[in-house]
């Protein structure tokens, strides 16, 4: 078996496990298709959802403090890049001599590199498939500054303890140079959160079915999307937006050598969403074994952007 089959067998049983779990729930990772990540391009520019636009006017209100927080770079890593938009918009200020795009979904990061590397021929660039629920190493990076930017508040999609042993892991590899440029949401009126993943035009409930389509592909499987409905909520007690897809009638379904019975209103898990105070996000890089930490935030204290130095 090839080590691309290997990969997928693994894909395809944390998949199955997940939905036979007696509360059944699904990876966020799996959002990431190629689909999902058009999508997901799609909901930034939506009205109700704060963060991306956010971010960006901190990134731009600040971005000599920035720079002059991380200096210069030998290589910019860019965790969960998307269509590298965000991390491409570092270059001028960072120079990176290297970027690489990290994503789960491979092929939607080439397209993006693939024009970037016209715009910015002196950049070396790479695209690579990663799973940050997996330990991050970069042996052939040793001994170069390395920054890693992980924008758009994609850290609340890890509980605080899995984001802690993922900042651990930033640490080890950053090995005292270096460190992590990050975009976190910060907690406020549940109002406007719950407005932001349940917008008028139905995005995000896309975004979300279309998890069961990439399902679908991966699994052989036979979910009906027509008898899923979105469901997002935010719970307070534990700040975090909850993100399910809820059957809407009793359903069997399949897939090769498995099944599962879905009862009506039964709920899929497919995303958490945390938020912070800016003080318990700190505290928490700090807790990694960041030696220094440095943050800036919006007027309204929506969003939080922060340099954590290795």
């Amino acid at each position: 078996m090839s080590q691309q089959q290997l990969s997928d067998q693994n894909l395809s049983n944390e998949i199955i496990e997940g939905l036979l779990q007696e509360k059944p729930s699904i990876s966020p990772k799996f959002f990431y298709d190629e689909i999902g990540s058009h999508l997901f391009e799609a909901i930034t520019f939506l009205e109700e959802y704060y963060p991306t636009r956010t971010e960006k006017q901190i990134i731009a209100q600040y971005s000599k403090e920035i720079s002059a927080t991380i200096g210069t770079c030998d290589v910019l890593l860019d965790l969960g890049a998307g269509n590298c938009q965000k991390g491409s918009a570092l270059f001028p200020a960072l120079k990176p001599k290297e970027y690489r795009a990290l994503d789960i979904s491979k092929e939607f990061l080439e397209k993006a590199i693939s024009g970037l590397q016209k715009e910015f021929p002196q950049i070396v660039m790479q695209a690579q498939t990663c799973d940050l629920q997996n330990e991050l190493t970069f042996p052939d990076l040793v001994g170069r500054k390395k920054i890693f930017f992980y924008p758009g508040s994609s850290i609340g999609n890890f509980d605080p303890s899995a984001a802690l042993k993922l900042f651990q892991n930033i640490v080890q590899v950053c090995a005292g140079d270096g460190g992590l440029l990050i975009g976190v949401d910060l907690i406020k009126d549940p109002e406007v959160l719950n407005h932001a993943y349940n917008d008028m035009l139905g995005i995000t409930a896309a975004f979300n079915k279309n998890i069961l389509l990439h399902l679908n592909r991966l699994l052989k499987a036979n979910f009906d999307l027509k008898y899923w409905e979105h469901s997002a909520v935010f719970n307070e007690q534990s700040a975090r937006i909850e993100m399910y897809l809820r059957s809407m009638r009793r359903q069997l379904v399949s897939w090769p050598g498995g099944e599962k019975h879905f009862e009506m209103n039964e709920l899929i898990h497919t995303e958490n969403s945390y938020k912070y105070t800016q003080a318990t996000f700190e505290d928490l890089l700090v807790s990694a074994g960041f030696k220094t930490v440095r943050s800036w935030t919006d007027p309204q204290s929506y969003f939080l952007v922060t340099y954590a130095a290795a």
